[in-house]
């Protein structure tokens, strides 16, 4: 049941209820507290479009070094060493990205789009066979929770028999158990497994390079500088937790969505070059990643309020995207947005912590929704038995199970 605005006097990203529809909460925070304090978790909270599009862009302010996630755990001057550059600031955030784009160029990520389209037509050619009697399946398990891993797995070169556990491991470091205030420890026994698998994954591809991204971070250098080792491992975490988990949820949202909103599908499935349209809107609506932590380093007023340096604070991205400063209609689920208004979205930050994999998710969103309406007729969704994703930085589903009508004569 969605809460009324009304009902609402505080935010617990923790809280289940809140994960199930965090939008009621937004608005409440939008216009009743906007300058928010969780006085017993002790964080901050930003809402409004203007001040989360003015802290992504203040790291001397809002400084990443601490991390980018509420949880105890993942918080401290050690961060950097699981999530990589988007727990730094400059000059080490900028040496870093500088370093790691060497091997993750627009370029090289264009040229994936053979292999991601081989891979999805492989995926999704496999499940309707799979499914012909009843077009019925989990959305998230037989196709979008696959297609992103196998596509890092295959830039980075991992074995296929390695790549369900990787999976398994990476939805673990996210998963947040009711009433639980910090990464539990099955979370952190994942990620210290990923981080050892990519630890030898290193170590092999010193000894033996090849064409990956992998050897091309090892390769990457500029002007004499070079990744260590340890460097290398948290990148290559940082990709298999954050780059998997953002692009199998933005592929659910869009399906589960577009279902909810059939004379807007209607469009990207009467003409594919919307598709795009779907995507971005999808990308508003309901982001992926709803939030990220910052560390205040100077006392910072705003909205009436002091905010004291060293205190936690969380920029709401998800709250940013349906501000109505900004969004005409922000809870209406619309393709025929314009430009100007898609050009704040903030779903992918902001400023120097832009999030370096965006072409890469939109690119196999892209590739992903054109196989599918290509193959797909029309498709629904069970609403019923859909399962939300229980995290406080990301945002979608565990399982949506849908049924299709294939094309005729599409297989």
């Amino acid at each position: 049941m969605t809460m009324t605005t009304s009902a609402i006097s505080g935010f617990d990203p923790y809280d289940y209820a809140t994960q199930e529809d965090p939008y009621p909460t937004y608005a409440w925070l939008r216009d009743h507290a906007p300058a928010y304090h969780n006085e017993e978790l002790d964080f901050w909270a930003l809402s409004r479009h203007a001040d989360v599009y003015a802290a992504v862009r203040d790291d001397v302010t809002f400084s990443s070094a601490m991390g980018v996630s509420l949880d105890p755990t993942a918080w401290g001057p050690n961060a950097h060493r699981i999530m990589s550059f988007l727990a730094m600031d400059a000059p080490h955030q900028t040496r870093l990205r500088k370093l790691v784009s060497r091997g993750f160029t627009p370029r090289r990520v264009a040229e994936l789009e053979p292999s991601i389209r081989r891979i999805t037509r492989q995926h999704l050619d496999a499940l309707l066979e799979r499914h012909a009697d009843t077009g019925e399946f989990d959305f998230v398990d037989e196709f979008a929770g696959l297609l992103p891993m196998d596509v890092i797995c295959e830039m980075l070169d991992v074995p296929q028999a390695d790549r369900a556990d990787l999976r398994r491991k990476a939805d673990l470091v996210v998963h947040r158990k009711d009433g639980v205030y910090d990464v539990p420890p099955e979370g952190v026994t994942a990620a210290l497994e990923l981080v050892t698998y990519y630890a030898d994954l290193v170590t092999e591809r010193r000894k033996k390079p090849g064409d990956d991204l992998t050897s091309a971070l090892i390769a990457a250098d500029v002007d004499g500088d070079r990744l260590t080792d340890e460097e290398i491992i948290a990148f290559l975490f940082l990709m298999v937790v954050a780059g998997n988990e953002t692009t199998t949820k933005l592929l659910a949202h869009a399906m589960y969505w577009g279902a909810q909103h059939p004379d807007e599908l209607a469009k990207p499935f009467g003409d594919p070059d919307r598709i795009t349209d779907w995507i971005e809107e999808t990308l508003r609506f309901d982001t992926s990643s709803q939030l990220i932590a910052r560390h205040v380093t100077r006392d910072y007023e705003i909205h009436g309020r002091t905010i004291p340096a060293g205190s936690k604070l969380v920029v709401l991205l998800g709250a940013a995207n349906r501000d109505s400063r900004v969004f005409s209609d922000p809870d209406v689920f619309r393709l025929d947005r314009s430009d100007a208004e898609r050009r704040e979205l903030l779903s992918f930050g902001g400023g120097r912590h832009f999030c370096l994999g965006a072409n890469l998710a939109r690119l196999e969103s892209r590739v992903a929704l054109e196989e599918i309406v290509r193959s797909v007729e029309s498709f629904e969704v069970d609403y019923a038995a859909s399962q939300r994703v229980h995290s406080v930085n990301v945002r979608g589903f565990a399982h949506l199970p849908v049924s299709v009508r294939v094309r005729e004569g599409a297989r």
